[in-house]
């Protein structure tokens, strides 16, 4: 078996982004000169601390939101272990006379338990006494954690006022992000480089969630799972992450020695049995202290949950029924260096049509099962509501105010299963216009829209409020089992993952190699990668991570310089894209790539994609023609959204608005044009109007949004047409167990469908289960190799590139369709390496 021998690598001038002759540069300043920010240690943290306390609008919200959480987690224990000792409830529910000498009325007060009981009671209960001082210890931790916080929160606060000169609830991230830049060459914040990048900022904030991310873009973290009654169920939770994260990043013994560098140890590949056997000690130990836990855990999420979700139930029944993105579902879709907000305003963009869409999906059993109900409990309700009405003494009955909230609610939650009367079935549509936003679906979602399997698998990442929250209260039971038996035995491909995709890069520190967003590293051939990418099946990012990913953060930053290499990229993509908008302008719609997919959303939902994607009519009804000029449209058509491929670039649309505003009205640039500075056009001056910023900066986003929209579309419609050539092309090898020899089919048996995802793995009767890390090596003698260097599929002038995607979030082929894959057996040992692997280079 090859030898898995790529090492941790420090970058050169691929990732490196100062200028030439820069890259080990050490920017001196004179004592004298130095500023209070000059060369801050833990940019990471600096860096992060000034993005939360943006998103948090400022100091003084933020230390509200402090304070009030401590006096939450008091609240909550006290008034829980009140209601617990404190309370009479025989009196408190009529069972116990109460005498008085004024009157017979009972008050509440009378159901209160003197001080000397109350305190005797909760001195003899053990369990009491145990909860408060783990709650004591847990608290005085937080305290002590929040005036550290303040302190540092404070410097930011400094830093924001004297610094950037900015008043945060009118800068959007943007612009503090270019003001950061910029004084840089003032404040030498980082010593290591004399300029800073976009990238540089994103890298630090985001290192930690860029590796979350492309572990689970790799399927590497144990996530998924088959229930015996549930079926195939992702189970990912704020407290499994929470673990996940102090496992490899900041916990003791952590893969990392601080916030910006990967420990020596784990950066060579010698040892890596032996790292890895100390790391599933490691899991093991931590896992154990979750199930020790467990209790105390159970109980703050009961009780949590039960104050914060009682009242939103109570005042609207119906929020249970209510869909959220899962977290599993927001770091799926995350795109590598993707801030929190741009994230959830994707996702907030994508979420109407989300819900349309599972809507569609409503049983028409349940629908006349919730009708029939709704009419029984409608008509007791009625008849109550009545009687209370005609006399308040009904209230005087017993139960008769419970039965009046039950059946309320029993109404309520019956009427959200039953659908709009006129709603149109369209799932499709839908399912175009929800990628649109979210940018990332699997192949084989697409023409299978209105099937109860694709439903089931976007329901992984767009779940009920009440399954988030069940499984939120779950968490401390099932956490620790999946430490111990599901995360110990991946191990070893953890230590592997960590020292082949982290990077050194120059006046940053040890990244995510996925995160230079490097096609030539990790782009993937089926995604318009094909003849710039060197990356073997395991070096490649799935899904099109690599390729839309780096997409988004040039549309974001459109100042951001990428390497030669990612340049090429995004210039090949625009020009393909405006060259079919003017083919499509043409009247050649129907043989468009870019427009096939447009074409299918003219229909009720929405009338135009334009429309569609820029949300509010304001924004609606511009757009942007062929010279960039902004016009005032009723509505857009397919033809019209041609010209705005051309012209809906973010920069070229503020020059073009600050020509077209009136001078009284348009903000000021903050400094020179953005090619002298290298400030974002977006930016305005302080003195001009901040609502005017703002709704200027809104714009320019929302046109931004529009253009990375339309070119995801674009790429996952070129991709698909890409697939299904190769599907009916290619030879397709099949694989039983490391033992077996891989099985040929004729060309004229290979299956005509679309590739599947085992990120949403399909039925035993049509895809084979992923295979274990191990055992891809075991195979590279029989064909190709699943990972290591650029096999023939890759690197051959003439082929077409291998589109299967293998263990670690790897495509999983179908065999044939009256085929069974027999179940995997688990990687046999530890000692067999994964095989060869180009090494990353300069």
């Amino acid at each position: 078996m090859a030898h898995f021998d790529t090492e941790y690598q420090r970058l050169e001038t691929s990732y490196n982004d100062s200028p030439p002759g820069e890259e080990n540069l050490l920017v001196h300043v004179p004592e004298g000169t130095k500023s209070q920010w000059h060369h801050i240690e833990n940019l990471d943290l600096f860096f992060q601390r000034i993005y939360n306390m943006h998103q948090k609008n400022g100091f003084t919200c933020m230390l509200l939101g402090e304070i009030f959480e401590l006096v939450q987690l008091v609240f909550v224990v006290a008034f829980t272990v009140f209601l617990a000792n404190c309370v009479d409830y025989d009196v408190l529910f009529a069972n116990k006379f109460v005498s008085h000498n004024n009157t017979s009325k009972v008050t509440l007060p009378d159901a209160f338990l003197t001080v000397d009981v109350c305190s005797a009671r909760i001195r003899d209960n053990v369990a009491v006494i145990f909860i408060l001082v783990i709650s004591g210890v847990f608290w005085l931790h937080r305290l002590v954690k929040f005036i550290y916080n303040i302190c540092c929160y404070w410097e930011i606060r400094s830093f924001y006022i004297n610094a950037l000169k900015t008043d945060l609830p009118y800068f959007t991230w943007q612009e503090v992000q270019a003001r950061i830049v910029e004084i840089q060459k003032e404040h030498q914040i980082c010593i290591h480089k004399k300029e800073l990048t976009e990238l540089d900022i994103y890298h630090r904030i985001l290192r930690f969630k860029n590796y979350m991310v492309a572990m689970v873009n790799k399927s590497l973290l144990p996530v998924r799972f088959h229930a015996p009654l549930l079926g195939d169920w992702v189970f990912y939770t704020r407290g499994l992450k929470y673990n996940f994260e102090l496992i490899f990043f900041w916990g003791p013994g952590s893969l990392f020695e601080n916030e910006w560098s990967l420990k020596a140890e784990y950066k060579r590949g010698g040892n890596r049995l032996e790292l890895a056997e100390r790391l599933s000690s490691r899991i093991l130990w931590i896992g154990v202290a979750n199930l020790l836990l467990c209790p105390v855990i159970l109980v703050w999420q009961i009780l949590y949950a039960f104050f914060s979700y009682t009242e939103v139930i109570k005042r609207e029944p119906g929020s249970l029924g209510a869909r959220c993105w899962s977290l599993y579902g927001r770091c799926y879709l995350r795109h590598f260096n993707e801030l929190d907000h741009e994230l959830m305003s994707r996702l907030s963009k994508g979420y109407k049509a989300s819900s349309k869409y599972m809507n569609c999906f409503m049983s028409p059993l349940l629908t006349v099962l919730a009708k029939n109900v709704a009419f029984f409990a409608g008509s007791i309700l009625a008849v109550l509501i009545t009687l209370t009405i005609y006399d308040e003494d009904v209230l005087a009955v017993e139960h008769v105010l419970s039965t009046i909230t039950l059946l309320g609610v029993c109404v309520t939650v019956c009427r959200s299963f039953i659908p709009d009367k006129h709603m149109v079935f369209c799932p499709e549509q839908l399912l175009k216009v929800i990628l649109a936003h979210i940018h990332y679906m699997p192949d084989h979602w697409q023409g299978n829209a209105h099937r109860y399997e694709t439903r089931d698998q976007f329901s992984q990442l767009f779940q009920y409020k009440a399954v988030f929250i069940l499984e939120e209260l779950l968490s401390p039971v099932i956490t620790p089992f999946i430490l111990i038996f599901c995360l110990r035995r991946k191990s070893l491909e953890i230590i592997d993952f960590f020292r082949n995709f982290t990077v050194e890069v120059v006046g940053v520190g040890d990244t995510c190699s996925f995160a230079q967003m490097d096609v030539r590293q990790h782009g993937h051939p089926a995604w318009m990668s094909a003849g710039k990418t060197e990356a073997s099946i395991y070096q490649q990012a799935e899904d099109g991570k690599t390729e839309l990913s780096l997409m988004h953060f040039a549309i974001t930053n459109p100042h951001w310089q990428p390497p030669r290499e990612s340049t090429h990229f995004i210039s090949q993509l625009k020009e393909k894209v405006q060259r079919e908008a003017s083919t499509a302008h043409q009247g050649a719609i129907a043989e468009s790539h870019a427009f096939t997919s447009i074409h299918s959303l003219q229909s009720e939902e929405p009338r135009s994609l334009i429309a569609n994607l820029l949300g509010p009519p304001p924004l609606a009804s511009l757009h942007l023609g062929r010279d960039g000029s902004l016009a005032n449209q009723a509505s857009v058509g397919v033809a019209d959204g041609a010209p705005t491929l051309r012209s809906l670039s973010p920069l070229s649309a503020s020059l073009h608005m600050r020509s077209s505003y009136p001078s009284s009205r348009m903000p000021l640039a903050r400094h020179d044009p953005p090619t002298a500075s290298g400030t974002d056009a977006r930016t305005v001056s302080s003195g001009s109007s901040a609502w005017e910023g703002q709704l200027t900066s809104m714009v320019l986003s929302e046109y931004a949004s529009t253009e990375m929209s339309i070119h995801a579309l674009y790429m996952h419609e070129l991709h698909k047409q890409q697939s299904r050539g190769e599907l009916s092309r290619h030879t397709w090898h099949r694989q039983e167990s490391d033992d077996s020899s891989e099985s040929v089919i004729d060309d004229a048996e290979a299956p005509r469908n679309l590739p599947r995802s085992s990120t949403f793995p399909c039925s035993s009767t049509s895809a084979a289960p992923p295979q274990s890390h191990q055992e891809g090596a075991a195979l590279q003698g029989a064909g190709q190799r699943r990972y290591g260097g650029t096999s023939d599929a890759l690197s051959g002038s003439g082929r077409s590139q291998r589109t299967a995607r293998m263990p670690m979030g790897g495509w999983v082929e179908e065999m044939h369709s009256a085929r069974h894959h027999e179940p995997v057996p688990e990687e046999g040992s530890e000692d067999e390496l994964p095989p060869q692997i180009h090494k990353v280079k300069g």
